[in-house]
């Protein structure tokens, strides 16, 4: 598959055959990440992290006990394998999520954050004013910032300008598995894009992530998706087939949605 030349979204690069997108300066060849909550154990996390072929590894920092004896989530994790990614999940201001980020620095975690802010228990939207004032402010403190956002290509435009590294766009409410229902911002999210755009939140079958990639997204996050499948391995490889399978559309190119038929055999030269 040649995509030699073809135009790419945000700071996507295609050189020959190598098709990558950059965050915070560092390369990334594949266009899946995984949330690491809601797993069974541990066995069952890694071999889904490594099945899926994710590059981006995200941990909820602030639901971490630090304290307790046994191990963490983060000794579960080959840190040399994964680019760790601490996120704000549980804050519910943006001064809770500016705290979480400065821990995962000062505990010398990665000067990656992404960013959380959701103060309502029930639907769990993140909140826009919020994740706008975190980020301002951990942009300004030197930090790689990933914000999760609705669907929304107004913030999504406002926070590149802020100079956040990507944008995270929810697909549908976090962990409900009902799929692309927010498609249409997030193609517009796309067009207008100048940062990689993450599809956040809401995938629940392979499917759904091809048609994100076919959208012009750079990649997807996918947690619970994979986390409360029967087998959590098969998910994630499933998963990666179509993220790969999304990508390679969208770098192909579909044909034209045409509001008639047309017929796929000659009608010149015809036998008759």
């Amino acid at each position: 598959m040649s995509v030699e030349a073809l135009p790419k979204q945000g700071n996507e690069v295609t050189i020959g055959e190598q098709d990558f997108f950059e965050i915070g300066g560092k390369r990334f060849t594949s266009r899946l990440m995984l949330g690491t909550g809601k797993y069974r154990n541990g066995e069952e996390m890694n071999a889904a992290l490594e099945a899926s072929g994710t590059q981006i590894v995200t941990v909820a920092l602030r639901r971490i006990d630090l304290d307790a004896p046994k191990r963490s989530i983060l000794d579960e994790i080959d840190w040399s394998r994964y680019q760790i990614l601490p996120n704000t999940a549980g804050a519910k201001t943006a001064d809770e999520a500016i705290r979480t980020a400065r821990l995962a620095r000062a505990m010398g975690l990665s000067d990656w954050i992404k960013v959380e802010v959701i103060p309502d228990p029930k639907y769990l939207l993140p909140d826009p004013v919020g994740t706008f004032e975190a980020c301002e402010v951990l942009v300004k403190e030197g930090f790689v910032v990933l914000p999760y956002i609705n669907a929304d290509p107004v913030l999504a435009l406002r926070l590149q300008e802020l100079g956040t590294a990507t944008v995270m766009p929810l697909a549908s409410p976090i962990g409900s598995g009902q799929g692309m229902k927010t498609m249409d911002s997030i193609r517009i999210i796309v067009e207008q894009a100048r940062v990689p755009v993450v599809v956040d939140a809401g995938l629940g079958v392979p499917s759904e992530a091809a048609l994100s990639m076919e959208l012009g997204a750079s990649a997807c996050l996918i947690n619970t998706a994979i986390a409360r499948s029967d087998n959590p391995a098969l998910m994630a490889s499933a998963m990666r087939l179509g993220v790969k399978a999304g990508r390679t559309a969208y770098l192909a190119g579909r044909m034209p949605v045409l509001p008639f038929a047309s017929a796929s055999s000659p009608v010149t030269g015809v036998v008759r």
